[in-house]
Protein backbone atom coordinates (compact mmCIF):
# COMPACT_ATOMS: atom_id res chain seq x y z
CA UNK A 1 0.00 0.00 0.00
CA UNK A 2 1.55 2.93 -1.27
CA UNK A 3 -0.25 6.74 -1.01
CA UNK A 4 -0.15 9.48 -3.79
CA UNK A 5 0.92 11.69 -1.50
CA UNK A 6 1.18 12.87 2.33
CA UNK A 7 -2.82 14.44 2.16
CA UNK A 8 -3.40 10.93 1.12
CA UNK A 9 -1.92 9.41 3.98
CA UNK A 10 -3.42 12.39 6.32
CA UNK A 11 -6.88 11.99 5.10
CA UNK A 12 -7.24 8.03 4.91
CA UNK A 13 -10.12 6.98 6.97
CA UNK A 14 -8.30 4.04 8.29
CA UNK A 15 -4.89 3.81 8.42
CA UNK A 16 -2.87 0.28 8.49
CA UNK A 17 0.93 0.58 8.90
CA UNK A 18 3.41 -2.56 8.98
CA UNK A 19 6.49 -1.18 10.80
CA UNK A 20 9.96 -3.25 10.74
CA UNK A 21 13.28 -2.88 11.88
CA UNK A 22 15.82 -4.43 13.85
CA UNK A 23 15.32 -5.64 16.97
CA UNK A 24 15.52 -3.19 19.78
CA UNK A 25 14.94 0.19 17.46
CA UNK A 26 11.23 0.96 19.31
CA UNK A 27 8.69 -0.80 17.27
CA UNK A 28 6.99 -1.72 20.55
CA UNK A 29 7.24 1.59 22.10
CA UNK A 30 5.64 3.10 19.66
CA UNK A 31 3.07 0.64 18.76
CA UNK A 32 2.38 0.42 22.55
CA UNK A 33 1.94 4.32 22.37
CA UNK A 34 -0.47 4.33 19.32
CA UNK A 35 -2.41 2.12 21.57
CA UNK A 36 -3.32 4.17 24.27
CA UNK A 37 -4.16 7.01 20.91
CA UNK A 38 -6.72 4.42 20.11
CA UNK A 39 -4.92 2.44 17.56
CA UNK A 40 -4.95 -1.38 17.37
CA UNK A 41 -1.37 -3.22 17.90
CA UNK A 42 -1.11 -5.88 16.67
CA UNK A 43 2.11 -7.88 17.91
CA UNK A 44 4.05 -10.43 15.03
CA UNK A 45 5.95 -11.77 18.24
CA UNK A 46 2.78 -12.58 20.34
CA UNK A 47 1.05 -13.88 17.78
CA UNK A 48 4.03 -16.17 16.76
CA UNK A 49 4.12 -17.31 20.30
CA UNK A 50 0.56 -17.82 21.24
CA UNK A 51 -1.15 -19.29 18.21
CA UNK A 52 1.68 -20.91 16.17
CA UNK A 53 4.05 -21.69 18.72
CA UNK A 54 2.16 -22.22 21.95
CA UNK A 55 1.90 -26.04 22.25
CA UNK A 56 5.59 -26.78 21.20
CA UNK A 57 6.57 -23.95 24.10
CA UNK A 58 4.46 -25.75 26.23
CA UNK A 59 5.06 -29.21 25.59
CA UNK A 60 8.87 -28.22 25.89
CA UNK A 61 7.96 -26.94 29.90
CA UNK A 62 6.17 -30.34 30.37
CA UNK A 63 9.03 -32.55 29.14
CA UNK A 64 11.39 -30.85 31.55
CA UNK A 65 8.68 -31.12 34.38
CA UNK A 66 8.31 -35.15 33.48
CA UNK A 67 12.08 -35.20 34.78
CA UNK A 68 10.71 -34.83 38.24
CA UNK A 69 9.17 -37.99 39.23
CA UNK A 70 6.83 -35.44 41.86
CA UNK A 71 5.55 -33.29 38.71
CA UNK A 72 5.39 -36.25 36.31
CA UNK A 73 2.82 -38.02 38.71
CA UNK A 74 0.82 -35.18 38.74
CA UNK A 75 0.90 -34.49 35.00
CA UNK A 76 -0.35 -38.00 34.06
CA UNK A 77 -3.45 -37.72 36.48
CA UNK A 78 -4.10 -34.23 35.17
CA UNK A 79 -3.48 -32.69 38.48
CA UNK A 80 -1.20 -29.98 37.19
CA UNK A 81 -2.17 -27.52 34.64
CA UNK A 82 1.47 -25.89 33.15
CA UNK A 83 0.97 -23.00 30.89
CA UNK A 84 3.05 -20.23 29.03
CA UNK A 85 2.35 -16.55 30.35
CA UNK A 86 3.31 -15.11 27.43
CA UNK A 87 2.99 -10.90 26.62
CA UNK A 88 3.75 -7.71 24.39
CA UNK A 89 6.86 -7.31 26.91
CA UNK A 90 7.60 -10.92 27.77
CA UNK A 91 8.86 -13.00 25.01
CA UNK A 92 10.46 -14.82 27.38
CA UNK A 93 8.85 -18.39 26.73
CA UNK A 94 9.35 -18.08 23.30
CA UNK A 95 12.87 -17.00 23.49
CA UNK A 96 13.35 -19.96 25.97
CA UNK A 97 11.92 -22.35 23.67
CA UNK A 98 14.10 -21.30 20.48
CA UNK A 99 17.15 -21.56 22.69
CA UNK A 100 20.92 -21.53 21.07
CA UNK A 101 22.84 -24.36 20.06
CA UNK A 102 26.21 -25.24 21.84
CA UNK A 103 27.70 -27.26 24.85
CA UNK A 104 24.27 -28.79 26.72
CA UNK A 105 26.08 -28.53 30.45
CA UNK A 106 25.58 -24.49 29.40
CA UNK A 107 22.11 -24.85 27.75
CA UNK A 108 22.81 -25.19 24.75
CA UNK A 109 21.22 -27.14 21.66
CA UNK A 110 21.95 -29.75 19.91
CA UNK A 111 22.50 -28.29 16.46
CA UNK A 112 20.57 -30.44 14.37
CA UNK A 113 17.27 -29.37 17.40
CA UNK A 114 18.11 -25.92 16.98
CA UNK A 115 17.54 -26.07 13.50
CA UNK A 116 14.36 -27.60 13.79
CA UNK A 117 13.11 -25.04 16.16
CA UNK A 118 14.62 -22.35 13.87
CA UNK A 119 12.24 -24.30 11.08
CA UNK A 120 9.12 -24.37 13.15
CA UNK A 121 9.46 -20.83 13.76
CA UNK A 122 9.63 -19.58 10.50
CA UNK A 123 6.45 -21.56 9.27
CA UNK A 124 5.01 -19.35 12.27
CA UNK A 125 6.36 -16.09 11.36
CA UNK A 126 5.31 -16.60 7.76
CA UNK A 127 1.71 -17.52 8.78
CA UNK A 128 1.95 -14.96 11.87
CA UNK A 129 2.60 -12.11 8.87
CA UNK A 130 -0.07 -13.17 6.67
CA UNK A 131 -2.55 -13.10 9.07
CA UNK A 132 -2.26 -9.18 8.98
CA UNK A 133 -5.42 -8.56 6.48
CA UNK A 134 -7.33 -11.14 9.43
CA UNK A 135 -6.33 -9.06 12.30
CA UNK A 136 -6.56 -5.45 10.47
CA UNK A 137 -10.61 -6.59 9.58
CA UNK A 138 -10.92 -8.06 12.77
CA UNK A 139 -9.79 -4.49 14.79
CA UNK A 140 -11.97 -2.78 12.96
CA UNK A 141 -15.53 -5.53 12.93
CA UNK A 142 -15.20 -7.00 16.47
CA UNK A 143 -13.17 -4.00 18.26
CA UNK A 144 -13.92 -0.70 16.32
CA UNK A 145 -10.69 0.46 15.60
CA UNK A 146 -9.96 2.41 11.97
CA UNK A 147 -6.47 2.09 13.08
CA UNK A 148 -4.30 -0.49 13.05
CA UNK A 149 -0.17 -1.28 13.52
CA UNK A 150 1.31 -4.42 12.94
CA UNK A 151 4.69 -4.62 15.36
CA UNK A 152 6.72 -7.51 13.64
CA UNK A 153 9.68 -9.39 15.05
CA UNK A 154 13.25 -8.30 13.75
CA UNK A 155 13.26 -11.33 11.70
CA UNK A 156 10.81 -9.97 9.48
CA UNK A 157 13.08 -9.37 6.57
CA UNK A 158 14.49 -13.36 6.77
CA UNK A 159 11.12 -14.63 5.53
CA UNK A 160 10.08 -12.52 2.51
CA UNK A 161 12.15 -11.92 -0.74
CA UNK A 162 12.53 -8.31 -2.07
CA UNK A 163 13.32 -9.32 -5.47
CA UNK A 164 10.40 -11.77 -6.19
CA UNK A 165 7.27 -9.32 -6.68
CA UNK A 166 5.25 -12.40 -6.02
CA UNK A 167 6.64 -12.86 -2.51
CA UNK A 168 3.60 -14.57 -0.59
CA UNK A 169 4.61 -12.84 2.64
CA UNK A 170 5.36 -9.86 1.14
CA UNK A 171 1.79 -9.17 -0.94
CA UNK A 172 -0.28 -10.54 2.12
CA UNK A 173 1.30 -7.48 3.87
CA UNK A 174 1.34 -4.69 1.24
CA UNK A 175 -2.02 -5.14 -0.26
CA UNK A 176 -3.37 -4.15 2.98
CA UNK A 177 -1.31 -2.00 4.87
CA UNK A 178 1.72 0.44 4.77
CA UNK A 179 5.37 -1.17 5.09
CA UNK A 180 7.46 1.67 7.71
CA UNK A 181 10.89 0.75 8.02
CA UNK A 182 12.53 2.20 10.98
CA UNK A 183 16.53 2.74 9.95
CA UNK A 184 18.69 2.42 12.71
CA UNK A 185 22.70 4.04 12.33
CA UNK A 186 25.96 2.49 12.95
CA UNK A 187 25.50 4.09 16.66
CA UNK A 188 21.96 2.36 16.87
CA UNK A 189 23.57 -1.48 15.84
CA UNK A 190 26.30 -0.49 18.02
CA UNK A 191 24.09 0.35 21.24
CA UNK A 192 21.49 -3.00 20.06
CA UNK A 193 24.98 -5.15 19.85
CA UNK A 194 26.26 -3.83 23.27
CA UNK A 195 22.69 -4.45 25.11
CA UNK A 196 22.54 -7.85 23.39
CA UNK A 197 26.15 -8.62 24.84
CA UNK A 198 24.55 -8.02 28.11
CA UNK A 199 21.27 -9.72 27.97
CA UNK A 200 21.47 -12.39 24.84
CA UNK A 201 18.28 -13.75 23.58
CA UNK A 202 17.50 -16.01 20.80
CA UNK A 203 16.97 -14.88 17.18
CA UNK A 204 15.85 -16.50 14.01
CA UNK A 205 18.69 -17.11 11.42
CA UNK A 206 17.88 -18.04 8.01
CA UNK A 207 18.32 -21.45 6.81
CA UNK A 208 21.43 -20.92 4.78
CA UNK A 209 22.20 -17.86 7.33
CA UNK A 210 22.35 -20.16 10.29
CA UNK A 211 24.43 -22.57 8.22
CA UNK A 212 27.24 -20.23 7.24
CA UNK A 213 27.34 -18.63 10.72
CA UNK A 214 28.04 -21.79 12.15
CA UNK A 215 30.39 -22.66 10.27
CA UNK A 216 32.62 -19.73 10.29
CA UNK A 217 31.75 -19.33 14.31
CA UNK A 218 33.81 -22.86 15.10
CA UNK A 219 36.50 -22.29 12.31
CA UNK A 220 37.14 -18.62 13.68
CA UNK A 221 37.09 -19.91 17.36
CA UNK A 222 39.17 -23.14 16.28
CA UNK A 223 36.31 -25.50 17.57
CA UNK A 224 35.86 -28.78 15.87
CA UNK A 225 33.18 -29.95 18.26
CA UNK A 226 29.67 -28.77 18.05
CA UNK A 227 29.15 -29.69 21.93
CA UNK A 228 32.48 -26.95 22.79
CA UNK A 229 30.62 -23.97 21.42
CA UNK A 230 29.72 -22.06 24.51
CA UNK A 231 26.00 -21.01 23.76
CA UNK A 232 25.87 -17.37 24.95
CA UNK A 233 29.16 -15.90 23.31
CA UNK A 234 27.56 -17.84 19.74
CA UNK A 235 24.31 -15.81 20.74
CA UNK A 236 26.58 -12.79 20.85
CA UNK A 237 28.77 -13.26 17.52
CA UNK A 238 25.61 -14.22 15.78
CA UNK A 239 23.47 -11.36 16.84
CA UNK A 240 26.38 -9.13 15.29
CA UNK A 241 26.63 -11.42 12.48
CA UNK A 242 22.67 -10.88 11.73
CA UNK A 243 22.76 -7.26 11.98
CA UNK A 244 25.29 -6.86 9.39
CA UNK A 245 23.22 -9.49 7.20
CA UNK A 246 19.76 -8.13 8.02
CA UNK A 247 20.33 -4.10 6.70
CA UNK A 248 20.52 -4.49 3.07
CA UNK A 249 17.47 -6.44 2.99
CA UNK A 250 15.66 -3.99 5.21
CA UNK A 251 16.55 -1.08 2.35
CA UNK A 252 15.57 -2.85 -0.13
CA UNK A 253 12.20 -3.71 1.34
CA UNK A 254 11.88 0.00 2.21
CA UNK A 255 13.27 1.11 -1.27
CA UNK A 256 10.53 -1.16 -3.00
CA UNK A 257 7.54 -1.41 -1.15
CA UNK A 258 7.54 1.38 1.82
CA UNK A 259 8.38 4.32 3.66
CA UNK A 260 11.82 4.97 6.09
CA UNK A 261 12.07 6.86 9.80
CA UNK A 262 14.93 7.10 11.29
CA UNK A 263 15.13 5.08 14.55
CA UNK A 264 16.13 8.26 16.29
CA UNK A 265 13.43 10.12 15.29
CA UNK A 266 11.03 7.16 15.18
CA UNK A 267 11.53 6.98 19.51
CA UNK A 268 10.70 10.73 19.76
CA UNK A 269 7.08 9.95 19.01
CA UNK A 270 4.61 10.20 22.04
CA UNK A 271 1.29 10.00 20.13
CA UNK A 272 -0.52 9.21 16.97
CA UNK A 273 0.06 12.96 16.12
CA UNK A 274 3.29 12.60 16.21
CA UNK A 275 3.16 9.10 14.41
CA UNK A 276 1.04 10.89 11.68
CA UNK A 277 3.17 13.39 11.00
CA UNK A 278 6.27 11.14 10.74
CA UNK A 279 4.29 9.07 8.30
CA UNK A 280 3.63 12.27 6.30
CA UNK A 281 6.69 12.97 6.27
CA UNK A 282 7.74 9.49 5.19
CA UNK A 283 5.27 8.94 2.21
CA UNK A 284 7.04 12.95 1.02
CA UNK A 285 10.43 11.84 0.84
CA UNK A 286 9.86 9.21 -1.29
CA UNK A 287 7.76 11.08 -3.69
CA UNK A 288 10.76 13.46 -3.29
CA UNK A 289 13.19 10.64 -3.78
Amino acid sequence: MLFASANDYKDCPRKAVTAFGMSGVGKTMVATQLRKSGWFHYSVDYRIGTRYMGEHIVDNFKKRAMRDPFLANLLRSDSIYIGSNITFHNLSPLSTYLGQPGNPDDGGLDFAEFQRRQAQHRVAEVSAMQDTAYFIQRAQKIYGYDHFIADTSGSFCEIVDPNDPNDPVLKAVTDHSALLYIRGTEEDEQRLISSFVKAPKPMYYSPDMLENAWGRYKAEKGIANDNDVDPNDFAVWGFAALVRHRLPIYQAIADKYGYIIEARDFETIRDDQDFDAMMMMAVAHRHNG
